[in-house]
């Protein structure tokens, strides 16, 4: 089933959802069911499943010569969401990113997406590799999750890479896209990014899921943004609780957004991490509570593939 269409047959009821990340290579698909298994009884209607780009290491050979050798740390996400779907008989959301994957990689990877019966994905451009100071495109793919969006959508109408396709058969996914309540970090200023936005949702993406955010008000300001300039989309609120006094410098730095000052006053005064992790948890409580309240259809979480946090929240709201 659709995003939407679960968000429209909610009636205005708060829906619960996460994210997770495909173990790293090596481990097995249990490690995915221990992630999902606690949160099942919220009854998450969708579950979402991240993709990562190959990465590079350096191999040196006898010669002493340097080999750049591709590598991917992750097992394929289309896999993952097939598991998912097959134990739980809930939605799986793929992400699907630009990095790492040409054209036709994509193409093939959506027609499997198809044939599994996966109804929505969640277009993204991806992040740089580790050793790239930006983000560089893939030979043969995607610069801009614009242009993804572009192929997903063609694809909806029967409009394939090569003409030998037939193109009497089309695919049918719900488009999701990223928002950014404190905008992109690689956009000059909310603008910019927010004019990116307006255009993917004219190009065909039916819902938005946020960046993260401590600060409702944020959210809500880029809610009522939307809604000011014909954006009607539903914008579903990403979360993460703070777990580690750690975050408090991570997080700013990994995904560029703002700490309420309260919040890092009361994890700095927090004599151990069980404390850190109690406080950042009870303020993610009074979040979720707020959010609820404003009508955000959803509250999906971040979470690491780590449930407990996202359990004890979900028990205090749902």
């Amino acid at each position: 089933m659709k995003i939407t269409d679960h968000i429209k047959n909610a009636g205005g009821k708060t829906l619960f959802s996460f994210e997770l990340l495909p173990p790293v290579k090596g481990q097995s698909i249990q490690g995915i069911y221990d992630a999902i298994d606690p949160l099942m009884e919220f009854n998450p209607p969708f579950i979402d499943v991240t993709y990562h780009r190959e990465d590079y290491i350096y191999k040196q050979h006898e010669s002493g010569l340097l080999e750049k050798v591709s590598y991917r740390k992750r097992p394929g996400t289309v896999a993952i969401c097939a598991a998912i779907m097959n134990r739980y008989k809930v939605d799986a959301v793929p992400h699907l990113i630009c990095g790492g994957f040409t054209k036709e990689e994509t193409e093939n990877a959506l027609i499997d997406l198809q044939f599994l019966g996966i109804d929505n994905v969640l277009v993204l451009r991806g992040d740089a590799r580790k050793a790239d100071t930006s983000f560089i495109p893939t030979p043969g793919g995607h610069a801009f999750a614009t242009d993804l969006l572009e192929q997903v959508y063609n694809m909806n109408n029967g409009n394939y890479l090569h003409e030998d396709h037939d193109t009497s058969f089309s695919t049918n996914f719900c488009i999701g896209v990223a928002g950014y309540p404190e905008k992109h970090f690689e956009a000059p200023n909310m603008k910019s990014d927010f004019k990116y936005l307006k255009k993917k949702v004219e190009m065909g993406a039916e819902f938005i899921v946020t960046q993260m955010f401590f600060d409702n008000s944020k959210y809500c300001d880029f809610v009522k943004l939307c809604r000011d300039n014909g954006i009607h989309v539903p914008i579903i609120p990403g979360l993460k609780p703070i777990t580690s006094s750690k975050q408090l410098i991570s997080l700013p730095k990994m995904f560029h957004i703002d700490i309420p000052e309260e919040l890092s006053e009361e994890i700095q005064k927090c004599k151990t991490e069980a404390d850190v992790k109690k406080v950042g948890i009870e303020w993610m409580i009074n979040q979720c509570k707020e959010l609820m309240s404003y009508g955000a259809p959803v509250l999906h979480f971040y979470t690491m593939s780590n449930p407990g946090p996202t359990k004890k929240i979900a028990e205090a709201i749902f």
